[in-house]
């Protein structure tokens, strides 16, 4: 009997199938071994030797992995075609090796795509294990090991809130912060636009100002809008005429098929995909047999698989979309020992796989790996001149015509930025032709800063920078997202203050280690490991000899000295200099302390010197230039009850209203969901509210606004409020109401009552489904009526967003049904069953012993 193991049991099931009946194929479920989350499991001082633990859930599976084994003639590692892929099979025969369990002969296999072809193939060709991939495996995963476990413990000391650091994680956080601050301190720049509606034949068509009394104009000439009116009139009052058209052929080419990389981006583009949304979705479709392996940075194609991809063109449309030669693209990866060939589908004559979301990523595949091997599209670029009868002012207008659409009538790339002018249809025209002008628009804009990084361009600037590999992306994607470094709007990524503190002290203390270049520069030297070029021992040595002594001289350093170090180098961020040229660190509020930052147990935050005096605070996040700078508290009004003011302040933990001084003042924050005016502020300061009293037990009900949002109280019972507006106005009845549903479902609605949404997300961006955000009894989760997702710790419920709700629903409807489900629920209803008779013959036994007397 031969053995066989690869990851996954979908796997596992089709490869039997194809390899008959003399072979036996088991399941590792990817990784079975790691490094245990402990000091000591790398140790430096004896050559960078780990100690690695099997994980306790894989007990079960290393158990059948090594029964089997013993039985076998031969095992056959049949894991990816990648580094993870060759550590996890290296991982399986250490563990066989140390149960005496391993057969004596062993043999590594690799395949592209889970196709019979492509198996028997690769069973007629094993070879050994790679060791300098595994040696590039270790070197990463001690290099991950040291950087977190050394650098962490440091930021836990010396940076409260900091969660965790890591080697190409915090370098993805810096540049995410970096295009937060680009776009703080941006200055929009006014400029204004003149353009013309024209038409030639019945044609409509926009030309712009591009010539004014002689002069040039490029975007940013005409700079206020006097200037704008007086270009829009002489416009307005000139006779123009065509005195130039420029036509020029182009030709556009298909972009190679796709790369883990490319997929990522244009499935975010296009299809709204997170990372690993679509690696997860590109996993099954690979497990099915359906694409080749979708972990590759290589662009090229089987030769076989090239001319299956012509032949298609051809029978989908007809020869002239096909070149005269098959397209060969090169790969721009460094790293050719894992450069395989291109993400494609394995069998071009089907054009769908898979339903839902897998059907879409699919077709996207399916598109642009056929495209590939496609015609170039050609153009016609046309350029008009037009001038008045002076020949001081001229329009032009620009267009594009597509003489024959090639690859285009398949598939075109999406971007991250586009813009559609050259796009633009226009009339034919010829010298001297005198369009009509229709209207004259003078539009005023501004400069815009840089966007913030979607997860495709973010996907994009990493790859550029050689910064990690793209098999990495998701998961260092959504580690940002669980330590809620960043958070995600709109598909874009906003920094969050703890990932702006914790790359502030990174950029301070550590430059070296989260520069671009540097960790570039260490990823090269991990792929000459991978290569053979270089000896993995060697390269962890000489990252070890700097970044250890560096960590244990931060260590040493006082909190207060990192923080008075912090304070500096962030005071262009925190304190920028003021329009009126005043000191921007003197304290809006007493007007004589200094301001600085200050590190407390929840996290960084701008303080007064005159404290405890004067208790000025601001929050980090909050730079001293944004809003125009400090207002210090703001009056909302007096209190007509003690005439005192009422203020609206902004501390550490975010704005809220004040009445009073001292240890007698009444404070509350400020709800989300409230316009805040003197009124609303005086109703907050007076919670908690009493309604009246419970009509059967006598005693007061409560309305107020805790820590989880606004709630009813009585006796101890609790029942939840929508919104803080029910907190006023809740009357008896509707209390009393709420609070029986509450006692009676457990802080739900009674059993078999409609639960209440707490919000309406919207459609599923994917299948049109309407998602909820649910209150349930373990906490908030999502629903689209078919699949309920819980909200994870890291994402809060009120900042969720519908992309979010989406990909967490997409998720768990992927993951399938929880293990047990079903089957233990069958159980108790059989048990039950048989302990019916049993009761009965318990009530017989007075009559069997009045039969016996």
């Amino acid at each position: 009997m031969q053995l066989v193991i690869v990851e996954s049991p979908a796997k596992a099931k089709t490869i039997e199938k194809y390899l008959g009946k003399d072979y036996h194929v088991l399941a590792s479920y990817g990784h079975v071994r790691d490094l245990p989350p402990r000091d000591g499991s790398v140790n430096p001082d004896e050559g960078f030797s780990m100690e690695w633990e099997a994980y306790a859930d894989k007990a079960k599976q290393l158990k059948a992995i090594t029964d089997e084994a013993k039985k076998a003639d031969r095992l056959i590692l049949a894991t990816d075609p990648d580094r993870e892929g060759e550590a996890i099979s290296w991982h399986v025969q250490e563990v066989l090796r140390n149960k005496k369990a391993l057969p004596k002969e062993v043999e590594r296999v690799t395949f592209n795509a889970i196709t019979k072809p492509a198996i028997l193939e690769a069973m007629k060709n094993p070879r050994e294990l790679d060791t300098d991939l595994i040696d590039a495996y270790r070197a990463r995963r001690a290099l991950d090991y040291l950087v977190g476990f050394t650098l962490s413990p440091v930021l836990w000391r010396k940076l409260p809130g900091a969660k965790s650091a890591g080697r190409v994680q915090s370098v993805a956080l810096r540049i995410i912060v970096q295009r937060e601050r680009e776009i703080e301190v941006f200055k929009p720049q006014e400029y204004w636009s003149v353009t013309a509606d024209m038409e030639q034949d019945g044609t409509g068509f926009l030309t712009r100002l591009v010539k004014w009394k002689g002069d040039k104009l490029d975007r940013l000439s005409i700079g206020d809008g006097k200037t704008a009116e007086a270009a829009k009139k002489s416009v307005e009052e000139g006779r123009f005429s065509v005195v130039n058209v420029e036509t020029k052929p182009a030709m556009r080419n298909p972009p190679p098929p796709f790369t883990t990389s490319t997929l990522q981006q244009e499935a975010a583009r296009k299809l709204g995909f997170s990372a690993s949304h679509t690696m997860r979705i590109a996993q099954g479709l690979y497990e099915d047999g359906a694409i080749t392996y979708m972990r590759t940075d290589g662009v090229t194609m089987d030769g076989d698989a090239i001319q299956e991809a012509r032949r298609a063109v051809v029978n989908r449309y007809d020869g002239h979309y096909v070149p005269e030669k098959p397209r060969v693209y090169t790969a721009k990866a460094k790293n050719a020992q894992e450069a395989h060939e291109a993400i494609r589908p394995t069998d071009f004559s089907k054009d769908k796989a898979g339903g839902g979301d897998h059907a879409r990523l699919y077709d996207l595949i399916w598109k642009r790996a056929l495209a590939s091997q496609m015609a170039s599209a050609r153009m016609e670029r046309t350029t008009i001149d037009l001038e008045d009868a002076t020949g001081q002012h001229g329009l032009r207008a620009t267009g594009q015509v597509v003489l024959f659409p090639g690859y285009l009538a398949l598939y075109e790339e999406g971007r991250d930025d586009e813009g559609d002018e050259e796009s633009r249809r226009l009339p034919r025209m010829s010298s001297g032709d005198t369009p009509a002008k229709k209207a004259v628009n003078a539009e005023q804009h501004f400069t815009q800063p840089p966007p913030r990084f979607s997860e495709a361009s973010l996907v994009k600037r990493l790859e550029e920078l050689g910064i990690g590999r793209p098999s990495t992306y998701a998961s260092i994607i959504q580690t940002l997202k669980d330590r809620a470094y960043v958070r995600v709007e709109k598909n874009r990524f906003f920094a969050e203050e703890s990932g702006r503190l914790v790359t502030a002290f990174l950029e301070r203390f550590f430059e070296k280690y989260v520069g671009y270049d540097f960790t570039a520069e260490l990823e090269e030297e991990l792929d000459d490991v991978s290569g053979g070029r270089a000896e993995w021992q060697a390269v962890l040595d000489s990252f070890w000899k700097d970044f250890k002594p560096r960590t244990t001289e931060v260590m040493e350093q006082k909190p207060s000295e990192v923080t008075a170090a912090l304070d500096q180098f962030l005071e262009p961020y925190l304190f920028p200099p003021k329009e009126d040229g005043s000191d921007p660190r003197l304290c809006p509020n007493c007007g004589e302390g200094k301001l600085a930052l200050r590190g407390g147990k929840f996290g960084a935050f701008v303080a007064c010197s005159n404290y405890p005096e004067c208790k000025f605070t601001r929050r980090f996040g909050q730079p001293g230039g944004a809003d125009g700078g400090d207002s210090g508290p703001e009056v909302l009004g007096q209190d007509p009850e003690t005439g005192l003011n009422v203020e609206r302040k902004s501390g550490r933990f975010g704005p809220y209203i004040q009445l009073g001084e001292g240890k007698e003042a009444a404070r509350s924050s400020i709800p989300k969901d409230v316009e805040l005016d003197l009124e609303m502020a005086l109703k907050l300061l007076k919670l908690p509210r009493t309604i009246g009293n419970h009509p059967e037990s006598g005693n007061p009900i409560t309305a107020s606004i805790g820590r989880y949002g606004p709630y009813l109280a009585h006796d101890g019972k609790y029942a939840r409020l929508q919104s803080t507006m029910e907190v006023f106005e809740t009357g008896m009845n509707a209390a009393v109401v709420k609070l029986a549903e509450a006692a009676a479902g457990g802080g739900r609605p009674a059993r078999g009552a409609a639960r209440e949404p707490l919000k309406i997300l919207g459609k599923h961006p994917r299948t049109e489904a309407e998602i909820k955000l649910m209150d349930g009894r373990y906490g908030a989760y999502v629903t689209d009526g078919e699949t309920n997702a819980t909200l994870p710790k890291s994402i809060e419920k009120d900042a969720l967003t519908l992309e979010e709700a989406a990909q967490l629903i997409d998720a768990r409807a992927a993951a399938g049904p929880a293990k047990g489900k079903g089957k233990k629920k069958a159980a108790p209803k059989k048990a039950a069953a048989k302990k019916a008779p049993a009761k009965k013959a318990a009530a017989k036994k007075p009559a069997a012993k009045k039969a016996d007397a």
